[in-house]
Parts: structure tokens; sequence; C-alpha cells
């Protein structure tokens, strides 16, 4: 899906005039890694926090957070409708972050239909600006390895696994949206969020857990964008005040190599850094097997063969845009991954 040839994105009428202090705030994912980095955010600027979780979420991230808990599912229209009754601006954060499920196309209906039921809610209530937390897997990687900018989407048919269609889906019907029916959303695109309140913990967050613990002894030859989830909270803040709507901007930190992420994780756990690089192919029936045991047991496995075929590409990408813009700014990654190791710990992870 695309913007409609010859339209342009609405105004932004006067979003340097934003304040938000005592604004009617809905955050929807609160609950979870990101999203409840934006609600503190939020709630710390003195907005009127409203926050939209499902009944089964955790409330470990709720817990002492200013704001009025309503349950509902993104993906119904009328709980959505409801939430953002007397919404001034919407933070639509939840998504289901997951890079395998035994059915991989619920994480493409999870995604795309929590996106179309949250915008086209948004359109009707008349909300006056949105922020939709997209992903930089929407983005094409450089083939030399350099670090990639908005300037270059992928394609629904080149993205590798279901967690990235679905984000590719999802953004562009977004943009649809924007381009031809008028809705006000700026769309951020988050890298490789680490830092506390990982509460499931999210993919990158199992990496830093079973690194921590002495269970990852080697490496492959990849690498990461990493950021401090609470520098992509305020740069969620900073596109809903300073953002152009339509617009799509990175939310990232610093590009490292996976080898270099585990040496520091290593030294902050006080372990011995791994120092065996494994080379991708002889993986793969580990993968294999390693999804086999998912299906039977229910849980998502830590090496899968989307996880192989994306680590053919380091993940690098360039915040160059939202610096600029938005006055983004993003801490050294090492402190991204102190506070991650610290939270993980703390909540006893590390055991």
């Amino acid at each position: 899906m695309t913007p409609g040839r010859g339209t342009e994105p609405p105004k932004d009428g006067g979003a340097e005039r934003i304040s938000l202090r005592d604004a009617p705030v809905l955050v929807t994912g609160a609950s979870g890694f990101v999203g409840s980095a934006v609600a503190q955010a939020l709630a710390a600027r003195g907005a009127r926090l409203r926050v939209l979780v499902r009944s089964s979420s955790p409330t470990a991230n709720l817990k002492g957070l200013n704001a009025e808990v309503v349950e509902g599912d993104v993906r119904d229209p009328a709980a959505m409708t409801a939430a953002l009754r007397g919404i001034r601006y919407f933070f639509h954060v939840a998504a289901d972050y997951r890079l395998w499920a035994p059915d991989p196309e619920e994480i493409v209906r999870n995604n795309l239909d929590g996106a179309r039921s949250a915008m086209e809610a948004a359109l009707a209530s008349g909300v006056e600006r949105l922020v939709y937390t997209s992903s930089v897997a929407t983005l094409r990687l450089r083939p030399d390895r350099s670090p990639a900018d908005e300037t270059q989407p992928l394609s629904e048919a080149d993205a590798v696994g279901a967690y990235k269609r679905s984000k590719v889906a999802a953004e562009a019907l977004v943009r649809h949206l924007v381009y031809d029916r008028g809705l006000p959303a700026v769309i951020v695109n988050p890298s490789t969020p680490v830092g506390p309140r990982d509460v499931r913990p999210t993919p990158t967050g199992r990496i830093l857990v079973e690194a921590a613990t002495g269970r990852m002894p080697a490496f492959v030859d990849t690498g990461l964008n990493l950021v401090h989830v609470d520098d992509v909270a305020q740069g969620h803040l900073m596109a809903l005040e300073r953002g152009r709507i339509g617009e799509r901007y990175i939310l990232g930190g610093q590009d490292i190599a996976l080898q270099q992420m585990l040496a520091e994780i290593a030294r902050l756990a006080g372990r011995r850094p791994p120092t065996v690089k494994l080379p991708l192919g002889p993986l793969r029936p580990l993968a294999e097997l390693a999804e086999l045991a998912g299906r039977l047991t229910g849980r998502e496995p830590f090496l899968t063969r989307d996880s192989l075929k994306m680590a053919r590409h380091p993940m690098y990408f360039t915040s160059r845009k939202a610096q600029a813009e938005l006055g983004y700014a993003a801490r050294p990654h090492q402190e991204a991954i102190r506070d991650a190791l610290d939270w993980f710990r703390a909540a006893g992870y590390l055991k």
C-alpha cells in the first residue's frame, strides 16, 4: 500500500505550540517495553495519561504510573474508540514483537489489524496529532554495511520473517491514511532498544540475559544498532512536538558488532567474553530443531531460521534526520547495556 499520487500530508497546524502538561494523552502497549518507557516519559511531563492494556498483559510496568488504566485490545475497534474518547494526543506503541510464532501469520494479523483499528479510531475521534511506533525493520539495509537511513523503505516481499512483514505492511497502512485521509501521524522507527522494564523479555533482552548468565559461548559475524529505551521514549515525545506529519524518523543509538556487544555484557557480568566465531550455515539444522521444539512446547526458540537470515546483514542505522529535525540524542550504548543488566539482575533474571 502506497501513498496516493499527487497528495500531500496534512499541515502540521502549529506543532511547535504543543504542550503536554495536563494534555489528555493515550498510550497503547504501556505494559510492554517501549510503551512503558513512553508512558513514564509522558507522566514525567505532566500529561493527563490514559493507557490501554489487554487484560492478560503483565502489570509490573504499570505499578506507580500516574495514569488511568483501561482494559482492551487494540484490534477491537470498539475498545479503541472508547479509549480515544476525549484524547488530544495519541501514541500507538503496542505491537507483537516476536520473531517467531507457531503460526507466523498471527504476528502479521496482530500488528496489521492493531494498526488499522487504532488509526481508524484516531481518525474518527479527531485526535490532533499521533505518533505511530514502527521499526527499522521497515527499512532496507545497505549492502556495503554502511548505516541505513529513512530514504530506502523495504518492500513486504523482501522482508525476512513475519515480524518484519507485519511492520512493513502496518507502516504502509499508516502512510496511506496520512496521505489519503489526513491522518495526523508522525512515524518513528526505533532501532534495537535495551534498558530497564524489559519484562518479557524482548529478543534482544534475551540475548543480554543469555550472555550475562554464560549461555552464549560463541557469536556470529553480525551487528546491531543499540539504543537506550528511555532515549527512544524521549524521541517519541520529540516526534509529537516537532516531527513533520507523514515523515519517518529513526530513533537509534550506536552501531556495534555482536562480538563487541557480548564482550561488554561479559565484562559487566564478570564473565569471560566469547571468542569462537561460528559460520551461519551449520547453524541452520540447529535452528530447525529449535523451532520444532518450540512448536512442541509453545515456547519461543532462541535460535530461528529467520534470525539466521537476518544475521547475514548487520543492522546498522543512522539517526541523523531525527537529530537534525527533532533534536534527538542518544546516550552511549554502554549505558544502555549496563542499565538493562542492572534491571535484569534486580528483577531476578540473572540467577
